[in-house]
């Protein structure tokens, strides 16, 4: 499926019906138009063109569901988006969360051969400025990025925040050192949505449970894994 049969609005679409049923819900036309920005007619429109391409299933009425095409496609515009945010932010020295906006603006109009040739030229990067993981080339589906308050007691990850989180939560999460990219072991989580304790570039950190549903992450080391013994000596400890 090459992403240049798209026009920038259908791109769009597919990104935003992939982030609203990625869980397994169905995208509603009503929710897309919020999101898009659109009128919910010409959503509407736009989702039956879809799915007159095979992209989509629409029920009237009810939601809007990808074939394996669609999904595909919506990964490849995804990863089309990232690779932008990483030469705007890599090449041009935009701030990581200036990047998404800016990669809007101008990814549409790119060739595919172009946009391999970026990503070869940033040294294939694995992640966007953000921290989110770059799919591979017509992959179903997107790496799993749980929120950091879902990991348990010895799971190390490495951090990522999306460029749409509040500002006072993002300067908040600056000033513990929960930036993109960042690596985040797990020492302690508090029972009854208790706090996070996290260890961060040596440093422990205690982070509530709201903000650290802001903050989503890649696993480094998997559940059930041994994590790397501690410099101290010491185990992570606490519920899970």
């Amino acid at each position: 499926m090459q992403q240049t049969e798209f026009t920038r609005t259908e791109r769009e679409a597919l990104k935003a019906i992939y982030r609203f049923t990625r869980d397994g819900s169905e995208a509603h036309t009503g929710t897309l138009a919020e999101r898009l920005g659109l009128s919910p007619g010409t959503v509407t429109t736009l989702v039956k063109r879809l799915a007159d391409r095979g992209l989509v299933d629409h029920r009237p009425y009810q939601g809007v569901t990808f074939t394996d095409d669609g999904r595909r496609a919506a990964v490849a515009a995804i990863r089309r988006h990232r690779i932008v945010e990483r030469f705007l932010a890599d090449m041009l020295g935009y701030a990581w969360n200036e990047a998404d906006e800016l990669a809007v603006s101008f990814e549409h109009d790119l060739p595919d051969e172009v946009t391999q040739r970026l990503y070869v030229a940033l040294h294939r990067p694995d992640t966007c400025p953000h921290g989110f993981p770059i799919p591979q080339p017509e992959a179903l589906d997107l790496p799993d990025t749980p929120e950091l308050y879902d990991l348990d007691p010895g799971d190390v990850a490495e951090v990522a925040v999306s460029g749409s989180t509040d500002a006072e939560i993002l300067s908040f999460l600056g000033t513990l050192g929960v930036v993109p990219g960042v690596e985040v072991a797990v020492i302690e989580k508090h029972p009854f949505d208790g706090p996070l304790v996290v260890e961060i570039d040596g440093q422990t950190r205690t982070i509530g449970e709201r903000v650290a549903r802001h903050v989503y992450v890649t696993r480094t080391i998997e559940p059930g894994a041994d994590p790397a013994p501690r410099v101290n000596g010491d185990q992570a400890t606490g519920d899970s």
